[in-house]
């Protein structure tokens, strides 16, 4: 394969909604859906949002394919940078989203954590300042400094 990717692969209790909520919330698009024998839950499902792909399935715990409630919370943040997080954000919420961190400007970017209703976090954020990387560290290292942290 000459053109790797990474698609990440949300495992989810109740799909379908989990499918709902992206839609409603982030104006995801649904690609394909394969359902199990059931007829009713996902066995797979490719979605987009923007250029971005990304997939959901259920729950399988026979098959190491834990949910986030099953491991008690996730350990994984998505990033989705828009053009207007406000209104994302806020549709986040109005579907369900639960607000980890509210909105706040940090190193050059508007950003906000939501749990979604499956249990998956997410980094909503917006450029609104460019920054060189060189910037971006000193900024990070006077926050960091302001909060007492110095490593993990």
């Amino acid at each position: 394969m000459n053109n790797p990717r990474i698609t990440p692969l949300l495992i989810t209790r109740g799909a379908v909604q989990a499918i709902a909520f992206y839609v409603q919330a982030f104006g995801a698009r649904e690609l394909a859906r394969f359902v199990l024998p059931d007829g009713v839950g996902i066995s797979h499902a490719d979605l987009a949002i923007g250029d971005a792909l990304f997939s959901v399935t259920e729950e399988a715990r026979a098959w190491n394919s834990d949910a986030p409630p099953s491991l008690g919370g996730s350990p994984v943040v998505l990033q989705l940078r828009v053009d207007d997080v406000d209104a994302v954000f806020a549709r986040a919420c109005v579907a369900g989203a639960e607000v980890v961190f509210p909105l706040g400007e940090f190193c050059g970017e508007r950003m906000g954590r939501v749990r979604d209703p499956a249990g998956h976090l997410w980094i909503l954020s917006q450029q609104i300042e460019p920054l060189s990387a060189e910037e971006i560290q000193r900024r990070r290292d006077d926050l960091f400094a302001q909060l007492g942290v110095r490593s993990a």
